[in-house]
């Protein structure tokens, strides 16, 4: 295979490689701690211009790509699972309602744009997408864009295509969307550099 097509180690199987003997109990704890997370990251809002920034598609696109499509796919759908539930892991819980009352919601579409960009983001990171600054930058670039399209698309059906949509869900979020993606390539990248083999990443 190329080194296009090559599968590459993510951050997490460079520290944590992980044994058969191991791999299902790491996997169960991998997967409930960054649901956790995920749930985290929800609950916390920084004072930004135009809105309020949430780390929540931040963390969700840098654990992607530290952990690979698969596990962080199965991290989101859990975190989802946990909301259709009813328990209030949700952004605004329990406050704007639980379950799938919520899921049906104007931030429905988003939450199905968080499955769509850990896959992308995790997949592109085993394709070395995570090996140099401008990669990186375009891959959470593809992961904010596919949590946006189905957001607006669902915000669109729900409010109607005759209202701004575009006013209600994107562009308030677009500066704090750039900010994540600088500062989660400048954390995924520091992290490599921690394992200390910062300087083989620009070979691929």
């Amino acid at each position: 295979m190329t080194a296009q097509t090559s599968v590459h180690q993510t951050l997490l199987t460079t520290l944590w490689p992980g044994s058969r003997e191991t791999v299902h109990w790491r996997t169960i704890a991998l997967v409930i701690a960054a649901s956790g997370l995920i749930t985290l990251s929800a609950k916390i809002q920084i004072p930004f211009y135009p809105v309020p920034l949430t780390l929540q598609t931040f963390i969700i696109v840098v654990l992607a790509m530290a952990l690979g499509w698969r596990l962080a796919c199965a991290s989101v759908l859990v975190y989802l699972a946990e909301g259709a539930l009813g328990l209030p892991v949700f952004a605004g819980t329990p406050a704007k309602g639980l379950g799938l009352a919520y899921m049906a919601g104007p931030t429905g579409g988003y939450l199905l744009g968080f499955v769509l960009a850990a896959a992308a983001c995790g997949w592109l990171a085993e394709r070395g997408w995570d090996r140099r600054h401008l990669s990186t930058m375009a891959a959470m670039a593809i992961g904010h864009i596919l949590i946006f399209i189905p957001g607006l698309l669902w915000l669109g059906v729900l409010l109607g295509w005759d209202q701004p949509v575009l006013n209600f869900g994107l562009y308030p979020f677009l500066p704090g969307a750039l900010l994540k993606i600088i500062l989660g390539t400048v954390a995924l990248r520091s992290a490599w550099v921690l394992t200390g083999k910062s300087r083989q990443l620009d070979l691929h």
